[in-house]
């Protein structure tokens, strides 16, 4: 009995370790999105109805965070260039290797889930060729 009082202490303190080092773990937060000056490219995904916007927070080129925002309607101006009315908010957002969903659509405030870890953006999906040794 005295042996198994003096090993409780060490197993509240394992505990309380252990429950400090899961939340250190935590993925960091969403930010907010960025303003559209760091906007790299832009997408339309057809089939899954999503416009793309595609960022650089580093401002070096890469794509460091997206955003995905369904489409309500789809039309061609009179020039012929496309025209899009999406939701006010995304529906997904891609940043530090992880996919979020925010099923409200109510912007970054803390309410979105982690729809999946270790994921980046595949670009390859939208622009998957080469012209003429360039990027299309």
């Amino acid at each position: 009995m005295k042996m198994a009082c003096r090993f409780y202490p060490v197993l509240v303190l394992l505990s309380v370790l252990g429950g400090s080092l899961s939340i250190g773990e935590a993925k960091d937060l969403l930010p907010v999105e960025p303003d559209l000056s760091t906007r790299l490219d832009e997408l339309y995904d057809h089939e899954a109805r999503l416009f793309i916007t595609l960022y650089s927070l580093a401002g070096n080129g890469r794509i460091d965070y997206v955003t995905a925002r369904l489409v309500q309607e789809y039309a061609r101006s009179a020039y012929g260039n496309p025209v899009y009315q999406t939701e006010a908010q995304p529906l997904f957002y891609w940043w530090n290797h992880t996919m979020w969903n925010d099923p409200e659509q109510d912007g970054v405030n803390g309410n979105e889930r982690v729809y999946q870890e270790n994921t980046d953006f595949d670009i390859s999906r939208y622009k998957p060729c080469l012209f003429n040794g360039q990027s299309c």
